[in-house]
This record gives structure tokens, C-alpha cells and sequence, in this order.
């Protein structure tokens, strides 16, 4: 692994006890969702659902324990994840690398936290899609499967472009998270089919930014059934994780 630029970024604080053991338990459901589940992609149904909070943080919180961990910014229609955490030393994003404008050790950086990596998006492309379909991009995962010891992909929302199932044929496994009280059973359902139709593999769901006040955690049902339930912290409120399920999975 070729040397990197190190950058600086704001980290959230994570002093809240119960905020870091949902992700400890996020972590450990997806430690048990099967063999060989190294690459991870996160995806929600709509814009605001707070995917990019819960890929960060599961990345931050499993570099915490000592892995060598990358966070792959994917969304590369809307990304704010550069913004939101303040990074600073950043020129070159994996639109970059995969309009041939970079290569791979250009637009992977080292963060203050050790073990952390980061990929940022980088400028808006206007087709998003033909990039995450080209060799390019094959040939970037496939090189961090060597690299890192897990990488989480921060993919776009796949109740709005079909980005999510396409990065998915390149990892073991999506988590979609799910916003309590706003997102219908309909819009999840229609998640989850098209994920089962591009042979993608669930590896549960986070039910996040739960009222806490009223102890209600709703309950979605899956066209493979229901997830086990763990309570839990959110990043920003409270989350319920739901590990466990799986659908298909894409032959390696």
C-alpha cells in the first residue's frame, strides 16, 4: 500500500455511552451476518434518513478497535460528507480517479484517527452511473479488499437512482438505513426488491432517528422476513438495529 496524504477533519465527539454501544452492537451484528463480509455498503431510501452519519461512524467505530478501516464516499450525485466533518487537505475526490484524472493512492487519505481512511466523492459528475459501471471502478474495490481490513461504501439513497445496487455487486452485503415515522412500508418494500433483483445481499437494516420519548420502534416486515431487534443509540437521536436477515448475494 502505496504512502497517502493525511488530512484533518472534525470529529463528532462520541462521549454518549449508549450512542457508542449501538454502533459496538452494529458492529458486532455485522461481525455475524456470515464469512467473508469485508466490504459493506449503506443505503437508505430517500435523502435525510442519516446513511452517511451511520457509515461514518461504523467506520470510525471499527478503526476504534483496531482495524484498518476505508470509508468510500459513493454518493456522487449529492455528497456533503467532506462539508459536514470539516476536511481539510483535500484535493482530489474518486470522481477523479474514475474520470482517469487520479489514481487510486491520490483519492485515498489518512484521517487524525489512526486506522481511518477516506475516500470523498469529490466533484459532481453528471453520469454518475456509467462511472460506477466501468472497470475503473471494478478495479479500485477489488484493490481494497487487499488493503484495507474493512471498507464501508456510503452509497446514494436507492429509492431515487439505482447507484446503491450497482456498488452492491462490488461488496458482500448492504445495510439500508431507515428513518422512524417517515419512510412507508411500501418505499422499503420497493428497496428491498431491488436489491433482491440485483442479486445483492441484506445484512439488516437501522431503524434510526426513533422517538425515545415514546419507546415505540415500529416494525417493518421484509419480503425475507423480519430482523431480530437490539436496542440502541443513534448518531443523532436513537436507532434500532435489526440484524441478521439476508437476501441474495452475488457470486464471487
Amino acid at each position: 500500500m502505496m504512502a497517502m496524504k493525511k488530512i484533518k477533519m472534525q470529529l463528532p465527539e462520541m462521549s454518549d455511552y449508549l450512542m457508542a454501544e449501538g454502533l459496538n452492537q452494529l458492529k458486532t451484528n455485522l461481525a455475524f451476518s456470515g464469512d467473508g463480509i469485508q466490504m459493506i455498503t449503506v443505503t437508505s431510501s430517500v435523502p435525510n434518513e442519516g446513511k452517511s452519519s451511520v457509515a461514518f461512524n461504523l467506520a470510525r467505530t471499527m478503526a476504534e478497535n483496531g482495524k484498518k478501516i476505508l470509508l468510500v464516499d459513493c454518493d456522487l450525485r449529492k455528497s456533503v460528507m467532506a462539508a459536514k466533518y470539516r476536511m481539510e487537505g483535500i484535493d482530489k475526490g474518486f470522481s477523479h480517479y474514475l474520470t482517469g484524472q487520479a489514481g487510486e493512492g491520490e483519492v485515498i487519505y489518512e484521517t487524525d484517527l489512526e486506522g481511518f481512511y477516506i475516500t470523498v466523492a469529490g466533484p459532481l459528475s453528471p453520469d454518475p452511473t456509467s462511472l460506477l459501471n466501468s472497470e475503473l471502478f471494478d478495479k479500485f474495490m477489488k484493490r481494497m479488499r487487499s488493503w484495507f481490513d474493512f471498507v464501508i461504501v456510503d452509497a446514494p439513497p436507492l429509492g431515487l437512482v439505482i447507484d446503491a445496487v450497482i456498488i452492491g455487486q462490488h461488496t458482500d452485503g448492504t445495510v439500508v438505513v431507515i428513518e422512524q415515522g417517515v419512510i412507508k412500508r411500501r418505499i422499503i418494500q420497493d428497496v428491498v426488491n431491488q436489491l433482491k433483483k440485483g442479486n445483492i445481499r441484506i445484512l439488516g437494516a437501522v431503524l434510526n432517528k426513533v422517538d425515545e420519548r415514546t419507546g415505540v420502534y415500529g416494525n417493518y416486515k421484509y419480503g425475507y422476513g423480519y430482523y431480530g431487534e437490539e436496542k440502541t443509540k443513534t448518531i443523532r437521536d436513537r436507532l434500532k438495529i435489526r440484524g441478521g436477515g439476508s437476501g441474495g448475494r452475488k457470486k464471487k
